[in-house]
């Protein structure tokens, strides 16, 4: 049995060819201009879902990364000012033992002595009260405005700290415990110094001071001990992080960008086949003597 092959089907096939060639040059047209593989979810179901999959982990990965940069910058606040406090500690020892030497010293000079350390008591006050973004570094989430009032009471609530979420199940406190590093109203720092100036100013031996201060600096190190191992977890946290966002970021491009060269030059070759086939079909399909006598 012989199927009889009309021009009229022979002009359609070719059409329906030439229409294919098309749509696939518009395809890498589309993809060429967008520079992406996937225009629409339905160029590829499967790509889609995992390339969604794979922006929402990006997505929680770099909000982990922005959350350890505020805790560092925290931890970076808290630790150059217990640098600071550490020193002024040093100061304040220093004058207790000129101040302990009764017999070297006179009254104008013990006075000097007890201005200074006045003085010195202020800074730390300063210091105590330190802020980052108009919140206390040294008092968790108090909403007071400062760590330390001016009578020494302290204003931090036991239990309430500043935490930042740096992982999926990893959380790092990035404020530091004021009460630990200062004290709280009688037994302050602030108070102890106000007893050494007043022991200079009364004629008191200022030498049993040096214990107390020695008591109150080791607190102060070993706090400032315990913000540098937070701060170490956060400087690795941020690099695990830039990491795994590096690695999203490549797996993401991999299902939704294109190699802009090889799509230029898949275009390229689809073009010069249209071409043919138009060339082609114009030289198979000529017209008849039926086509001239319709």
């Amino acid at each position: 049995m012989f199927t009889r092959v009309t021009n009229a089907t022979q002009a359609l096939s070719a059409q329906h060819a030439l229409q294919s060639n098309l749509q696939r040059q518009t395809a890498l047209y589309d993809q060429a201009t967008s520079r992406r593989q996937i225009t629409k979810p339905s160029d590829d179901p499967t790509a889609t879902a995992s390339a969604l999959n794979i922006r929402s982990d990006a997505a929680a990965t770099s909000q982990y990364a922005r959350n350890a940069d505020n805790g560092d910058a925290w931890l970076t606040t808290a630790d150059s000012t217990l640098t600071s406090v550490e020193s002024i500690m040093g100061r304040v020892r220093d004058l207790t033992v000129q101040g302990a030497n009764d017999g070297a010293l006179s009254p104008e000079a013990k006075e000097a002595i007890a201005t200074e350390l006045d003085g010195l008591k202020k800074s730390l006050l300063s210091a105590a009260n330190t802020t980052y973004l108009g919140r206390t570094v040294f008092a968790g989430n108090s909403s007071a405005g400062v760590a330390f009032q001016p009578d020494y009471s302290y204003t931090g609530v036991a239990g309430s700290t500043v935490e930042r979420r740096i992982g999926p199940d990893t959380t790092v406190r990035v404020d530091a415990d004021g009460a630990a590093v200062f004290g709280s109203g009688a037994t302050s720092v602030f108070a102890l110094i106000d007893n050494t100036v007043n022991d200079l100013r009364t004629g008191v031996n200022v030498g049993p001071r040096l214990t107390e201060i020695d008591d109150r600096t080791k607190a102060i190190v070993g706090e400032h001990a315990e913000i540098g191992g937070r701060q170490t977890r956060i400087d690795k946290a941020k690099d695990t992080l830039a990491v795994a966002g590096n690695s999203l970021e490549a797996q993401r491009s991999s299902l939704e960008d294109v190699d802009l060269s090889k799509v230029l030059l898949d275009l390229k070759t689809q073009d010069v086949n249209y071409q043919t086939a138009l060339a082609v079909t114009a030289r198979v399909l000529q017209p008849t003597l039926m086509d001239f006598l319709r």
